[in-house]
């Protein structure tokens, strides 16, 4: 089953290669969606894919690249939205 998910990551996250390493999990996991940086410092990442694979990603999310440090984590399932791809907003 296809499932949306919107995840907000709090902590040391940007200028750590979150974005770019969320891609390409994304990408090993076949989801699509995007990973943006938030002018409060959190970085936001959107999933869409086969539940199983964005399970996988969410648990991945909870500590995300080595170089990061989450504290924090807020994840929502959202109402499906198809991406062609998984970009860097």
């Amino acid at each position: 089953m296809n499932v949306s998910y919107i995840a907000h990551m709090s902590g040391k996250v940007q200028g750590v290669y979150f974005r770019v390493s969320s891609q390409q999990k994304a990408i090993d996991y076949g989801l699509s969606g995007y990973a943006k940086n938030l002018a409060d410092g959190d970085v936001e990442v959107f999933l869409s894919g086969d539940q199983e694979n964005v399970d996988k990603m969410l648990a991945w999310l909870k500590h995300g690249p080595e170089q990061a440090q989450v504290t924090k984590m807020q994840q929502k399932k959202v109402d499906w939205q198809e991406h062609s791809f998984f970009s860097i907003n």
